[in-house]
This record gives C-alpha cells, structure tokens and sequence, in this order.
C-alpha cells in the first residue's frame, strides 16, 4: 500500500507542475515524460530482469515510423496512429528477442547493437518513404488525440503526464505482481531460476515484447507531440539514453528512469547555458554519482530510507 500511495503521490507533484509551470518549461516537461515513458520500458529489461540491451533505438524508431508513416502515407491521426506505434515496438522486440535471447551478457549487448544499427541503415536506405536524416514532419491536423491538440503546450504536457501515468502504474504492478518476482530472480541467479522450473528464455522475450511496446509507444507519442520524426531517434545514442537515466535515477525501481531523464535533462539544459563543454561537466557530475550513489538516486533512498519501493 506505501508503494502505491508513493507513486500516486508523485504523480499528483507532476499534475501540479503541468498546471503551473511557464510554456518553456511545460514543453519540456512533457518531452521528459515521453523520455521516462521509454526509460521505463527499457528499465523492465534492464533494472529488473538484467538483460543489459543496447538495441532500444530500434524499438523507440519502430513505433515513431510506425505512427509517422500511417500519417504521412494515409492521412491517419489520433489513437490508432499510437496504438499502431505501440504496436510496431512490440512486434519488432519479439522479432529481436527471439534470436538475440539465444545469446546473454556481452555478446547479447553486441547482437541487440547490431540489430539497432541494422534498423538505422534501413531507414536511411529508404529515404524516399522515411525521410532518411531530414526526416518527416507530421502535419498540424494530424496531431490530435482524443480532440487533444497537440500542437499546443498544455493539451501536450497534459497528454504526456496521462500517458506517463498509465505507463508507470502499469510497470508498478508488474513488478509487485508474480511474474515480477520472477523478472527479479532471473537478474539474480538464472540458473537457479532454471532448477526451479522456470524457462528464462520464455521470461526474457516476455519481457522484452513489454519492454518494446512502452518503447514504441514512447517514440510514436514523440513523433505526434512534436511533429517530427527521424532516422536520428533510432541511432546507438538513444539506446544508450535510457540506460544512463535508469542509472542516474536507479536502475530496478519504478520511478527512477522520471527521476533520471528529468535530472539529466535538466542538467544539460544548464550546464549548456554556461559553457560549450557541457557534456563534459555532464560527464563528471555521472562520475561523481557513480561513486558515491552506485544504485542511482532512488536507488540510494530505497538503501537508505524506503526499502519498500518496488
């Protein structure tokens, strides 16, 4: 019960901030929240099952041309333009998973990569449709869902934070519910897990497909929120986003890929009005955490404080 009351109560910080923050601010917080919608889904593969992918950008590109395309070809909008993107991330994570699964460790990472880059070619291959590295921007009226005008900042960050929240519960009772503990014994003793009955390979792509749906949805929402979308979101940078704000917030615990990718953001976004080296300042303050916060921020709470959280 602390769990949910925990959650709940952070999403009600989040409503708080949508209806007070300034349009700058609004606009951002809504891109953060797709990002943590993404962070999320990878962070069940990752935080909770182990499996350390390098392959997500294919997932997030699959679901942002799985919506952008529809729009672009056909004229679709709304909910089914989503739903096809969520649709399209699954599809192609079981697809991956169910040769890149028959590996593990280092050489899963390298298998996933390959994959990820495969997927980036193909989209520049076919420019004609995709749009290559100029990518597609995504007409005004196409950018409505459930009458929700995205193009306007509040309809956005109200959409987002909507999105952000099914997402997150959704993740919270996975991993309090049977199956859950399952993901956490295969991160910690496979093969024990193996000797109790349990197929890994059956619980990874399980939870690789679920991964790659909360990816696909991510990257359709980004694309339909902000009008664009690019052979850029399916590079080997934003497989490697996720895992760093899972890391940054706390790998294995529900609301630190938000916690995450509102920090990293937000520390570039200051850093970077300071110097053109901020990436390196970025890089130290990564550092310092690693350090003295191994488990990430959230990671360090729950250590500390709140041994409850999920």
């Amino acid at each position: 019960m602390k769990a949910w009351l925990f959650h709940l109560v952070a999403l009600a910080g989040l409503a708080v901030l949508a209806a007070v923050l300034p349009a700058y601010h609004a606009n951002n917080l809504a891109r953060v929240l797709v990002l943590a919608v993404y962070a999320t889904g990878y962070n069940l593969a990752f935080g909770y099952t182990g499996m350390l992918s390098l392959g997500h950008a294919l997932f997030f590109g699959a679901g942002m041309f799985g919506a952008a395309l529809p729009v672009t070809l056909w004229g679709w909008g709304g909910v089914p333009v989503l739903a096809l993107g969520m649709l399209a991330g699954g599809v192609v994570a079981g697809a991956v998973g169910l040769l890149a699964l028959r590996t593990k460790g280092v050489s899963f990472m390298i298998v996933t990569l390959m994959f990820a880059q495969a997927g980036y070619l193909t989209l520049i291959w076919f420019n004609a449709v995709t749009g290559g590295d100029q990518g597609l921007v995504l007409p005004g009226a196409a950018r409505r869902v459930l009458g929700i005008d995205l193009t306007q900042d509040a309809p956005r960050l109200w959409l987002a934070l909507g999105i952000y929240a099914v997402a997150l519960l959704l993740a919270v009772a996975l991993v309090r519910s049977r199956f859950g503990r399952i993901m956490l014994a295969m991160r910690e003793n496979e093969e024990r897990s193996r000797m109790l009955g349990y197929n890994p390979y059956a619980v990874k792509l399980k939870v690789l497909v679920v991964s790659g749906l909360y990816a696909g949805l991510a990257g359709a929402a980004y694309g339909l929120f902000f009008g664009y979308a690019g052979a850029g979101f399916a590079t080997v940078q934003y497989s490697i986003l996720p895992m760093l704000y899972s890391l940054l917030g706390g790998a294995g615990t529900a609301l630190g890929p938000l916690i995450g990718a509102a920090a990293m953001f937000w520390l570039i976004d200051f850093v970077s009005s300071l110097t053109n080296a901020y990436l390196m300042l970025v890089g130290v303050a990564l550092i310092v955490l690693v350090l003295f916060a191994p488990r990430g921020i959230l990671g360090f709470v729950r250590e500390r404080w709140l041994p409850w959280l999920p």
